[in-house]
Parts: structure tokens; C-alpha cells; sequence
């Protein structure tokens, strides 16, 4: 402990202090705006947060009040309301452009393989399946189940499965991703 008076420890403290901040004064002159812009922006967001949070208690205020019907409006009009509900639905076309689709075929190879499929859905088929199809259970594996599986399939295998999904479902995506298997396990 010092033996210096009460006083003069807190002035000396003071004077180091100043000293410090008149050091950092430049950096902080630097700073000053960003930390300006970065003080309002958190206030704005405050601010929408707050009024969001009034409207969520007035809709739910109103809503006790003066409770909603169940009434369409005779201006709103759903896809429901045009078709007729007895009318039998049909199974959709393959997705064969944008972002979803899985490949990308002309218009009459897209409506060929709509129709296999169909066929193949539609009426089981007579094939036996190989082994491996029956022990990795094929016909309920998904594309990313049976990616997964791949790595421990050796090439007669995988071109089993290969003649199994040709002859069966003939799913294009399937087939590419076991040819594309089977060329780059015959390449090691």
C-alpha cells in the first residue's frame, strides 16, 4: 500500500487516466462513425422488434374479440374449387426442367419413361431380383440410401443391380448412378 494521501492517489489516478484516453483519442476519432451507425442500426431493429411485437398482441387482441369466420371470400379462388373432386387423379409427369428436375430428356423421351414407370407401378413385373438387390433390400432404397451403399459393391454386383433397374423401373437416375459406379470401379 501506498502511504501517499487518499487525494493525491485519486488525482494521479486521474492524470494516468487521461493520459491513456488522450492516446487512444486518435483511433477512436477513427471509430466514432462506425460505432455511431452501428448504435442507430441496433436501435432501428429495436424499434421494428417492439412495433412487431405491438402488432403480434393486437392481432391476437382482435382476434379474442371478434373471433375470424370461416368464410371464403367469394373473390378468392383455389385449384381445389375448379377441378371436380370425383374426377380420378392422374400421377404426374416427371419433372424434366428447372431446378428439380433430376435429369433432362426431350418432351417424348419424358412422357415414354412417365409411361413405363406407370406400366411398371401399375402391374409387378415378373423378374427375379439378383441376390444383392434382395440382401442391400433395392426396391425400397432411395437414390442417397443406395449412393451410400455403393462403396462395398464389387462391379459384378453393381451390374447386376444395373440389369435389375433396366429391366424392372428403369429409373434414369439410377441407372446413371450405377453406371457411373461401375466405370469408375473397373478404372481401379
Amino acid at each position: 500500500m501506498s502511504s501517499a494521501p487518499y487525494g493525491v492517489r485519486l488525482l494521479v489516478g486521474v492524470a494516468v487516466t487521461a493520459v491513456d484516453e488522450t492516446k487512444k483519442l486518435p483511433q477512436t476519432i477513427l471509430m466514432a462513425p462506425m460505432t455511431l451507425a452501428s448504435q442507430l442500426a441496433q436501435l432501428v431493429m429495436k424499434l421494428q422488434q417492439d412495433l412487431a411485437d405491438f402488432v403480434i398482441r393486437g392481432d391476437a387482441t382482435l382476434e379474442a374479440l371478434f373471433p375470424p369466420t370461416d368464410e371464403q371470400a367469394e373473390w378468392a379462388v383455389f385449384d381445389e374449387d375448379d377441378s371436380p373432386a370425383s374426377a380420378p387423379a392422374e400421377p404426374a409427369e416427371p419433372r424434366t426442367e428447372g431446378r428439380f428436375a433430376l435429369y433432362s430428356v426431350s418432351g417424348e423421351d419424358a412422357a415414354a419413361a412417365a409411361r413405363a414407370e406407370r406400366s411398371a407401378t401399375a402391374a409387378p413385373a415378373d423378374r427375379t431380383a439378383p441376390p444383392v438387390a434382395v440382401e442391400i433390400d433395392y426396391d425400397e432404397l432411395t437414390l442417397a440410401q443406395l449412393r451410400s451403399r455403393l462403396q462395398s459393391l464389387s462391379v459384378d454386383e453393381l451390374e447386376q443391380l444395373l440389369n435389375y433397374e433396366e429391366a424392372g423401373k428403369a429409373r434414369a437416375p439410377f441407372q446413371t448412378l450405377l453406371a457411373n459406379r461401375i466405370t469408375r470401379a473397373s478404372a481401379k
